[in-house]
């Protein structure tokens, strides 16, 4: 007997939708994500694309009445209901231009359920581009199979974040001048948690003092070698997950 190939296969586009979806929904597409299934994936009529909407979880849809810059797109079935997402946020100091980008791309790639950017004393971006950030993540979300995207909040000065720091939260800050090891206080205080990473040069004494005098702050060591900041984020996120037990 020949195998059944697999439905939908693997080599199936897949989009992230604003509209929230489930079964028997037409979902009129146009501009460039029309552009990319007509021009680049050469969609037909009848062919698969996975949808998700950051809400419901993954869904198959069937192109239908194709165009030359629109189409729709029928809702069939879903394939997966939404992800559980580890409640770990990332808390992180805008970089240049392209290593912020890559901090979202990998925070969205690594699970993290919230980015916030943070404003420091040393901060050099004095402008974010949200809108080029919540693009690199749904990028990253559509390639890695995620079907739910982190959270983006704008951003906020570290002062005022720490103020309104919730009780139940831990925050573990890399602090290059020393702290418990990571995985060692990742270990001693499991549940909500996020992460803090400062900018080039890192925290000014004064915030240091400021972040270590929060109670649920942990100052954390990550290893012997110096790390870029985007590095730095990458890497503790990482070292939480495995953790956690996400990984």
């Amino acid at each position: 007997m020949p195998a059944t190939p697999a439905w939908p296969p693997q080599s199936t586009p897949r989009l992230f939708v604003e509209t929230v979806l489930s079964a028997g929904l037409r979902l009129p597409l146009d501009g460039a994500p029309a552009n990319y299934l007509l021009a680049v994936m050469r969609l037909k009529n009848g062919d698969p694309v996975k949808l998700f909407d950051g809400a419901t979880g993954e869904w198959l849809a069937l192109a239908r009445d194709l165009r030359k810059r629109d189409l729709v797109l029928e809702v069939t079935e879903q394939l997966r209901p939404l992800e559980p997402v580890p409640d770990l946020w990332l808390c992180a100091a805008p970089i240049k231009k392209g290593r912020i980008d890559w901090v979202a791309e990998k925070a969205c790639e690594l699970g993290v359920a919230r980015l916030l950017p943070v404003l420091t004393r040393r901060t050099v971006i004095d402008r974010l581009n949200l809108d080029r950030l919540r693009s690199h993540m749904v990028e990253a979300a559509e390639q890695c199979g995620r079907t739910a995207l982190p959270e983006l909040a704008e951003p906020v000065k570290l002062a005022a974040l720490l103020c309104d720091w919730p009780a139940e939260r831990t925050l573990f800050f890399a602090d290059e001048t020393g702290g418990v090891p990571a995985v060692e206080a990742m270990r001693a205080r499991p549940g909500p948690a996020a992460i803090l990473v400062g900018p080039e040069g890192g925290f000014d004494a004064e915030e240091r003092e400021a972040i270590r005098a929060l109670p649920q702050a942990v100052g954390i060591a990550l290893g012997p070698r110096i790390l870029r900041a985007e590095t730095a984020a990458a890497a503790a996120v990482s070292l939480w997950m495995g953790t956690a037990g996400d990984w």
